[in-house]
């Protein structure tokens, strides 16, 4: 059979099927750049026509370096060696000496507002992050919904020819959109980045991560002697080689956040061990001797005052022996965490080095997203999810479980003191947005082909973590867009310090600058800071004065590098302009209205923003149901509720396996069976394990499993400060309609189990709730559903 084609039709299909072509000069503020219209064709046979260029992918401008920004979290501006430090970090300090240090850099003292302003060029209040993406609320500023006109810093490069990558740490995500059924709008593969491997919460177990793939909740890697850290860095320096095998030209940007050194604090022993000793003289005398090192560095200026230490952080002297002992330890173990890190990160550098691209990679090691953390309060923590749940350790089951700090059988956090003389010569710590002790951090900066090697490293411009983005794009001559994906973007509020790469004299460009975290807020205006100390993290905002009759205090900065003299009494008229601006920049933000409640945001329900269960009073769940955060779950924390479990066996005997289960190692619930008998089983914190297991097996065939928690609503309360929560209760188990079990649960979780290790059907997650198995344990029959329930 003959088929003819006309020619027009045939010119049709030519121009349809043709490589678009790019305009000779596109224009890079609209993105993405729009394909120039094809030509088309009106001959018959392509052998009588010249063929036209090969299509080109969009480039970078010419001389655009790729890009590496390395974040580290909850490191204090004098941990590192670089700023004065006892913590030996050998790459930052290559870094530095190859090319720039940075030592007035701010952030803004918490991690998801940190980590989207960074990305953004945009203030964290704009970018709707006022704090931590689980404490999000409905008011405007604090919802965690980045709005799109805001497009972030992966996507401009993407669209602007670059190859895009991130690992480690994401948390800029709303907690009922990290699920896997949940709207992936701010997943980073939305956002820009072409490959990620890392996490969403706040914090993950180094040891037993909840990781993500792409788009994908992966299994938790259990190979002997993994370490969370090791692995991301194996899977960056694995891309980072692919796209030099295939990309060699074009240009990348690689975002390296580690989940390192926030808690839980976890490092190989031999790290640890590297340490032993060296923090023995406690954190009043290493604060004095870091200072007195800053100054001889040429870190801080030479007439730096030292603030006082706040009241409350006991000192060195008035402690025990037992508890100098298990102190010296938590920091030691931290020390270790840290320089393994720095370790794995010049692992990163040795890479580039290797395939000749170090030369032109334009490195950020930005060392710290906010201050040294103090959330282990006055004694630290063995397990630092007592935290999050208001409950204090006790010192002596630190000290008894003391040889596994830092080790899988651990969660720890250090004691506050070390927060102190962590963020030396600044008198406060992580949370404390209102003094640079919570917002400042260490910087060092590496560019070869572009930074001029000179013997002057430091550099004293005030910069902010809004400006990474504005500096990125201006060292790959590239423009802020104005459209993104057909939407108008708002300013970048950051501003471009390349001026100092190659000139330690030019002038800041980041003249005036807000901070506000949970009430504790500031204004930064050339050279001059106010301020008020609304409440220490450690503390109940509550125990503190009001928002309404705070005191404000304000600082010479340029007089006054850390913050010591209160000069608001003799310049009444400066502080009263300086209040007036922080009102103007608040309002044009979207900082107000102040909110200072703590703990309880973490609860959907009091700080009033969306829930993926919506109002639901019952979820059912399926076999493979796993990956679910615990925002995507029914809240049935301080309710009573009923968990409905439908199995078959085939070999009632032989059954085992978790059905389901909530949480991890360190907080959580599990009901599971073994060799035929049920059990639900309630961790509280690690400190308390209460079984309730049934007196009879399954049956061969259908099995239905029951289990009724009835809230202690007229109990004393829970332990801890989270007042008329965390309460006990009763909890009965049932086999086919009879009851086989009943014990009393003395406390349970009153805030949250965990940051990261979620809900599992048929397989328990991350770390193992119960110890009387072993992770993932897989369930081996067949379950047809579960059904949670609260009951009211």
């Amino acid at each position: 059979m003959k088929i003819t084609i006309k020619s027009t039709l045939m010119a049709g299909v030519f121009a349809l099927c043709a490589s678009p072509v790019l305009a000779e000069t596109p224009d890079r503020t609209r993105l993405p750049i729009p394909d120039v219209e094809p030509k088309g064709y009106t001959q018959l046979d392509v052998r009588e026509v010249q063929r036209p260029e090969p299509y080109e992918e969009l480039r970078p401008p010419e001389g655009a370096p790729n890009v590496l920004v390395v974040m580290l979290d909850d490191v204090g501006y004098s941990q590192s060696s670089l700023f004065g430090g006892l913590v030996d970090m050998p790459t930052l300090d290559s870094i530095a000496n190859q090319g720039l240090v940075y030592n007035n850099f701010h952030t803004t003292a918490v991690c998801s507002a940190t980590r989207t302003a960074l990305l953004t060029g945009r203030n964290h209040h704009q970018n709707n992050m006022s704090s931590i993406a689980e404490t999000a609320t409905a008011f405007p500023g604090s919802t965690g919904m980045r709005p799109n006109y805001i497009a972030a810093l992966p996507k401009i490069l993407k669209y602007n020819g670059y190859k895009t990558a991130m690992f480690g740490k994401n948390h800029e995500i709303p907690p009922w959109q990290t699920g896997p059924a949940a709207n992936q709008k701010l997943w980073p593969s939305q956002v820009g980045f072409e490959k990620f491997y890392g996490f969403f919460g706040g914090e993950t177990d180094q040891y037993q991560p909840v990781l993500v793939d792409g788009v994908t909740r992966i299994k938790t890697p259990r190979t002997k002697d993994y370490h969370f850290t090791t692995d991301m860095t194996d899977q960056t320096i694995s891309w980072l080689d692919l796209q030099y095998s295939y990309n060699p030209d074009t240009p990348f940007f690689a975002y390296y956040a580690p989940g390192a050194t926030h808690a839980p604090h976890q490092a190989p022993k031999e790290w640890i061990d590297k340490y032993k000793g060296k923090f023995d003289m406690g954190w009043d005398q290493l604060r004095e001797d870091v200072y007195n090192r800053q100054k001889q560095m040429g870190i801080i200026p030479q007439d730096t005052v030292l603030p006082s230490m706040p009241d409350g952080v006991p000192r060195w002297n008035s402690l025990t022996e037992d508890e100098k002992r298990i102190f010296a330890r938590q920091m030691e173990v931290f020390a270790g965490f840290l320089a393994h890190t720095d370790h794995e990160i010049g692992r990163v550098i040795d890479s580039l080095k290797k395939t000749g691209q170090f030369d032109n990679t334009l490195i950020f090691y930005i060392v710290g997203d906010n201050g040294a953390s103090a959330e282990g309060n006055r004694n630290g923590s063995f397990n630092s999810l007592s935290f999050y749940n208001g409950v204090e350790e006790d010192p002596q089951f630190i000290l008894d479980n003391l040889a596994k700090l830092g080790s899988r059988d651990s969660f720890g956090h250090y004691a506050k003191g070390w927060a102190i003389a962590g963020d030396a010569p600044f008198a406060w710590m992580k949370g404390t947005a209102s003094d640079f002790g919570g917002s400042g951090n260490g910087m060092a900066i590496s560019w070869p082909s572009g930074i001029k090697k000179d013997k002057d490293t430091i550099r004293s411009q005030w910069t902010h973590v809004t400006d990474i983005t504005p500096t990125i794009l201006d060292a790959a001559h590239l423009p802020q867009p104005t459209e993104v994906d057909g939407v108008k973007q708002i300013s970048m509020a950051g501003k471009s310090f390349t001026n100092s790469f190659n000139d330690p004299k030019a002038k800041s460009k980041h003249t005036t600058q807000y901070f506000e975290l949970a009430g504790n807020r500031a204004i930064y205006s050339d050279g001059w800071f106010a301020r008020v100390i609304h409440w220490p993290l450690w503390e109940d905002a509550k125990k503190f004065s009001t928002l309404q009759d705070d005191t404000w205090e304000l600082f010479d900065v340029s007089k006054d590098f850390a913050l010591a003299n209160d000069v608001a009494d003799e310049y009444p008229e400066k502080l009263k302009s300086m209040k007036e601006l922080f009102d103007k920049e608040a309002t044009k933000y979207h900082v107000y209205p102040l909110d200072d409640r703590t703990l309880e945001r973490m609860n959907a329900e009091i700080a009033g923003r969306p829930d993926a269960m919506f109002g639901k009073k019952t979820l059912t769940l399926y076999s493979g149901a796993t990956g679910i955060p615990e925002n995507s779950f029914l809240n049935i924390k301080n309710k009573s509720f009923d968990l409905t479990a439908r199995i078959t066996t085939a070999n009632a005997q032989e059954t085992h396996g978790v059905i389901i289960a909530q949480g991890g190692n360190f907080a959580g619930w599990s009901l599971y069976v073994q060799d035929g008998t049920p059990t639900f089983e309630y961790n509280w914190l690690g400190y308390e394990y209460t079984p309730v297991t049934s007196s009879a097996k399954l049956k061969k065939g259908d099995n239905e499993i029951v289990v009724k928690f009835r809230y202690d609503e007229n109990g004393e309360g829970g332990e801890g400060n989270n007042v008329g929560l965390g309460k006990g209760g009763n909890a009965y188990l049932y086999l086919n309609g009879e009851q086989v079990a009943q014990e009393f649960i003395s406390n349970t979780i009153s805030s949250l189990y965990s940051l990261d290790d979620g809900v599992g059907v048929g397989e328990d997650e991350g770390g193992a709730v119960s110890k009387e198995y072993q992770a993932p344990f897989v369930f081996n029959q067949d379950i047809e559903s579960v059904t949670t329930t609260i009951v009211e």
